[in-house]
């Protein structure tokens, strides 16, 4: 059984998309879409920079969206479809899109505006977020209560065995390292994000980001599509916008996703999107499934025979 899987926030990079595009005309009609949804040339900045403007999140956001969407949309023509669908973080729109839930459209908009609102909800330098590895996830949130001192620390991204990021106030995420070196951590490591993602900061971008995604006209999945805020199947509209409103201020627990989709029979992972990291920690979760990525004409390839073995 096939899982098809989308990046998030930090897959991103100058040159995305840009060779499906020159290869596959289904691929440059759907950054032709997000270009005319947007108003402005997403596409030119996923395939010719700068850097500084991708990575800012209002812009990575819809690139990243806009980047996966293509290449689902090349998959399905190619005859290749999901029995299961789940994104990390942004990638859970990408999902939604995919599944036939969000619009293409709408959804660019909407992430474009989450990506402002989380950008806004904590001032710049105010918080930050931190990678801690070698350490169980219990023993990460035991780090983080035992300095929080009234601040926001909380693991913000469950995403393999040993390997948590946090997020917070800025002195919280530092102190909270030190914990958790102190209890064991094989490495802390600060990440250069520009808003502390996915803890209880972000309850200002949650509350004004709600009342739009409530009022988008959306449809029931096409195939599931297991959520991060509990990794179960959100299996209508309904269920899936909630799931994306609890999703910015919760945290993303990506193993759990994955185990949930293992024991529900998946034994295939389709990364859709630039990068590859999901497919690396698919592995560090369970080695017995396979797992590959597709973000160019060459990595299509390859995960054609994948696919072709399954189907």
């Amino acid at each position: 059984m096939i899982a098809f899987v989308f990046p998030g926030q930090g897959s991103q990079r100058v040159g995305m998309g840009r060779a499906l595009c020159e290869t596959f005309p289904i691929c440059r009609q759907t950054f032709q879409e997000a270009d005319e949804a947007l108003g402005d040339p997403i596409s030119g900045l996923c395939f010719d920079g700068p850097e500084e403007q991708l990575a800012l999140t209002r812009n990575t956001q819809p690139a990243v969206l806009a980047a996966s969407v293509a290449v689902d949309r090349l998959l399905r023509s190619r005859g290749h479809a999901p029995a299961f669908l789940a994104g990390h973080s942004l990638g859970e729109y990408s999902a939604h899109v995919a599944a036939g839930t969000l619009g293409l459209a709408d959804a660019l908009r909407t992430v474009r505006r989450r990506g402002t609102y989380m950008q806004e909800a904590v001032p710049v330098g105010e918080g930050a977020m931190a990678a801690v590895l070698g350490l169980p996830a219990e023993r990460v949130s035991e780090a983080c209560a035992e300095v929080a001192d009234g601040e926001v620390v909380s693991a913000a991204n469950l995403n393999a065995p040993g390997q948590v990021a946090i997020a917070g106030h800025a002195a919280a995420v530092e102190r909270a390292g030190l914990r958790a070196r102190a209890l064991g951590a094989r490495r802390v490591m600060p990440l250069p994000v520009s808003a502390p993602f996915h803890c209880a900061l972000m309850k200002p971008a949650e509350e004004r980001l709600a009342p739009e995604l409530r009022a988008l006209v959306v449809a029931d999945p096409e195939a599931p599509v297991v959520a991060n805020v509990d990794a179960e199947p959100k299996r209508t509209g309904r269920e899936a916008v909630e799931a994306l409103i609890r999703q910015v201020s919760a945290p993303v627990r990506w193993e759990d996703v994955v185990r949930r989709l293992i024991a529900d029979g998946v034994t295939t992972f389709i990364e859709v999107g630039p990068g590859g990291v999901l497919s690396g920690l698919i592995r560090k979760i369970d080695r017995s499934v396979s797992a590959t990525c597709v973000h160019d004409p060459s990595s299509l390839e390859s995960a054609e025979t994948t696919l072709r073995a399954q189907e």
